[in-house]
């Protein structure tokens, strides 16, 4: 194949929704992307099955659909425990003798695979699906699915002197007393200790807290880097780096972030998640091994979990919306400063960055533009009211943001040369969140799901689904908008025979399709889809059977997700959290703009693989499904 450019620059900006930027186009005020469009052309382009970050990118990265790269959902389930685990990657000790390592649950052929078979450098920063990181000609920073040192998405820690305090989601509390002279002594909750007793033991590192009052900040005293950490209240401290010790000669570095959110009438300090130390990190992080220290020392020290915006402090009401707009403008300056430092040195080859900040400020910030959202009602308390002025400044926060990414898209722009592909383009849109649907509660009404004798649906049915009789049940929900069948000769306990798995499916496909909510009385489900109507390919195996395709407005319900059972089907939905975008695909396509004349009429990201290889003269691979899109 002939060479077209010279250099491909791909730029996500994870969740940009078209209704909000082709209207921003019109009005002159996303410049730099509308002189992108000029330059080449815009289109709206096809998302996945379902409609979600991980999916998404790893069908961007080997241009297949999830049958082809095994990833269909955040949440995935152990068919002999029917229980759920995290679906991105996983991690495996084949001896007592050795050290567990962590596998990507991410497969196929991706393209920077295929550039680099061909002799083609590749820089990726922070695809979803790429921790381990590939071993690539060129470098790689792992994005989505880099745990936290605890081994979660994101565990805070929240400090208070206030009596009684409840820890909230993916989160520890620590109540607090000051000693003789004003001072606190406390700790910082480590990674679980493998030599500890018990699935709860943690490690921890002893921290005291001064209080300066005068000065209106707290000065956190410990033994890792610096001694001493100032903390100004209303603000995130400088990072603070802390060894856990594990033994004589052994110890895990993390890292972490404080908000002071008050110093009276008690004291409310916040601590980020553990972050991997990219110098030291406990896994790799990134390749080669010594790319994440490289990249600290020319940037400075960065994030590095997978979802590093704090949005379960905010959720959580530990910190308001300020607060997060704050740490939020942090990530993107950080991962910005990281894209400036690769393009200033690219010659050849591919050049991919995700900015996942739009997709997060999105889901926290969605009610805004929706004043009869459930969430506004619910969180509009005494202590945390908005004036009409904040409400006003809130409701511009994402089209803000948009404008913050086109400045980003010109910085860009100035560095691609008339030998260079430039591709911005989002991996799904956005839409609002306000009431959450309860598929098992669904499923147990037809007598598809059965309790256990004596428990209803509610809190004594509990969550993971252990009061389900698996006896008596068909199918179960489980992960955002996945329904399994319990079938025979898979499942642990299953009783749907092969032969009937059809019918049962079918059962499912016409009683959910056009579901009416009845407490607002619109659609609140368009449709259900089997696994061989959207899967194929090595892994299609693996996929949930069934899955939903919810209405505008519409998710699955928080309590599905982990295998709840509530009363009713459909509940509100009062959480910050209040936007998103797990709903029917068609209704939510991405963005893409490119800087050459291309064919946007039914682009998909399947295209995007192949039209990146097509670019660089590179045969795309046999698995892949898309076209180049390049005219």
């Amino acid at each position: 194949m002939a060479t077209l450019v010279k250099k491909v620059i791909v730029i996500g900006l994870d969740g940009l929704e078209p209704k909000i930027v082709e209207p921003m186009l019109d009005r002159g005020e996303l410049p730099n992307l509308a002189k992108l469009r000029a330059q080449g052309g815009y289109s709206r382009v096809g998302t996945t099955f379902p409609a979600q970050t991980p999916v998404a990118w790893s069908t961007f990265a080997t241009g297949t659909n999830p049958g082809g790269h095994g990833i269909f959902d955040f949440i995935r389930r152990d068919p002999q425990t029917y229980l759920p685990d995290l679906a991105l990657n996983r991690y495996e000790q084949t001896s007592a003798f050795l050290p567990p390592k962590a596998v990507n649950l991410r497969r196929g052929i991706t393209v920077w695979n295929l550039l680099n078979a061909a002799g083609i450098p590749a820089v990726v920063l922070r695809c979803p699906c790429t921790y381990p990181p590939d071993s690539v000609k060129g470098r790689m920073l792992s994005g989505m699915g880099v745990p936290d040192l605890r081994g979660g998405l994101g565990t805070s820690t929240f400090y208070t002197s206030a009596p009684g305090a409840t820890a909230g989601e993916s989160e520890n509390v620590v109540e607090v007393v000051a000693g003789a002279g004003g001072t606190i002594r406390t700790h910082i909750i480590g990674p679980r200790n493998p030599k500890g007793s018990g699935t709860t033991a943690s490690l921890t590192a002893e921290i005291s807290l001064e209080i300066d009052a005068t000065r209106r900040q707290v000065i956190v005293h410990s033994s890792g880097q610096p001694k001493a950490l100032e903390v100004r209240e209303g603000e995130w401290s400088d990072w603070l780096r802390i060894k856990f010790k594990i033994g004589m000669l052994q110890s895990v570095s993390g890292m972490l972030r404080f908000h002071l959110v008050r110093l009276e009438p008690v004291l409310e300090l916040y601590a980020s998640p553990l972050n991997f130390d990219p110098v030291t990190p406990m896994f790799p992080i990134s390749s080669p091994w010594e790319y994440s220290t490289e990249l600290s020392r020319k940037v400075g020290t960065f994030y590095t979990t997978g979802m590093v915006e704090d949005h379960t402090g905010l959720s959580n009401g530990r910190f308001g919306e300020a607060a997060f707009l704050d740490q939020c403008h942090q990530v993107v300056r950080e991962r910005e400063a990281m894209m400036l430092y690769e393009l200033d040195r690219l010659e050849e080859g591919l050049f991919f960055c995700l900015f996942d900040t739009p997709d997060r400020i999105q889901h926290m910030f969605w009610r805004f533009r929706e004043p009869g959202h459930p969430a506004n009602a619910a969180n509009e308390t005494t202590d945390t009211a908005h004036s009409a002025a904040d409400w006003e400044g809130m409701s511009r926060v994402i089209e803000d943001h948009y404008r913050r990414c086109d400045e980003i898209v010109g910085k860009v722009m100035a560095a691609a040369d008339d030998r260079t592909l430039l591709v911005v383009l989002s991996d799904h849109g956005f839409n609002g969140f306000q009431r959450g649907v309860h598929l098992n509660s669904w499923l147990h009404e037809n007598g598809l799901l059965k309790l256990c004798d004596g428990v209803s649906p509610g809190e004594e049915a509990g969550d993971f689904l252990r009061k389900v009789d698996w006896s008596g049940t068909s199918a179960y929900a489980l992960g955002l908008g996945s329904i399994y069948l319990n079938l025979r000769g898979r499942e642990r306990d299953g009783i749907v025979a092969a032969e009937d798995a059809a019918h049962v499916e079918a059962t499912i496909k016409q009683g959910l399709a056009g579901l009416i909510d009845a407490g607002r009385g619109g659609v609140a489900i368009r449709g259900v889809v089997a696994r061989d109507e959207v899967y194929s390919g090595a892994y299609a195996a693996e996929s949930p059977d069934l899955v939903v395709s919810f209405a505008e407005g519409y998710r699955v319900s928080w309590a599905t997700a982990l295998g709840g059972v509530p009363r009713g089907l459909c509940e509100d939905n009062v959480k910050k959290w209040s936007g998103d975008h797990i709903i029917d695909p068609a209704l939510i396509p991405g963005i893409l703009f490119m800087n050459r004349p291309f064919s946007g009429a039914g682009a998909r990201l399947l295209d995007l693989a192949p039209t990146i290889l097509a670019a660089l003269g590179v045969q795309k691979g046999p698995a892949m499904e898309g076209e180049s899109l390049l005219a």
